[in-house]
């Protein structure tokens, strides 16, 4: 297999993980869900069933989903979660003098959450992909101007928390 596919696999299987860990979030503020059921039912169970039923509806259109690397799952929603605290003091502090981070939805939160853990927590990660990715995934759930939220919001944390790698 050359690297470009491997690499294209790779980068699709790892976005994958980040959607799921969103919606894990998401069902775990939600419902109150323990951590060990999300991480059992998203690899174990639903991503699987899920994926066989996105099969049969975009068989024609070849956009089956990949499925996620586990790894960068556990690690995004594990992360959040053993961090939360902190993650949530770094939001408040990018978000305007009205806003607060209860009043977002639900689903912001979770994107805002994964995508600061990944800028503070995992430096081999390149800030632009992070951006990108959890830029790409507000797109996913929202149509109006929250995806350039999403992008002011991780930029304003990567200024502070990525200093050097952005070269300001």
């Amino acid at each position: 297999m050359s690297n470009k596919v491997k690499s294209s696999r790779d980068s699709r299987t790892t976005s994958t993980a980040r959607l799921a860990a969103v919606q894990g979030l998401y069902e775990i503020e939600l419902t109150g869900a323990q951590l060990d059921y999300i991480l059992f039912d998203f690899l174990g169970r639903r991503w699987t069933v899920q994926n066989d039923i996105d099969a049969v509806g975009q068989a024609e259109k070849n956009e089956r989903l990949a499925d996620p690397d586990k790894k960068k799952f556990s690690e995004v929603v594990r992360g959040v979660l053993a961090n939360k605290a902190d993650i949530d003091k770094m939001i408040e502090g990018a978000l305007s003098e009205n806003s607060t981070l209860e009043k977002l939805d639900v689903i912001m939160r979770s994107i805002l959450r994964a995508g600061t853990f990944e800028l503070f927590h995992l430096p081999a990660v390149p800030v632009k992909v992070i951006i990108n990715e959890y830029v790409d995934l507000a797109h996913a759930f929202y149509s109006e101007k929250e995806p350039g939220f999403v992008n002011g919001i991780l930029d304003r944390l990567a200024k502070v928390i990525r200093q050097q790698e952005l070269g300001n």
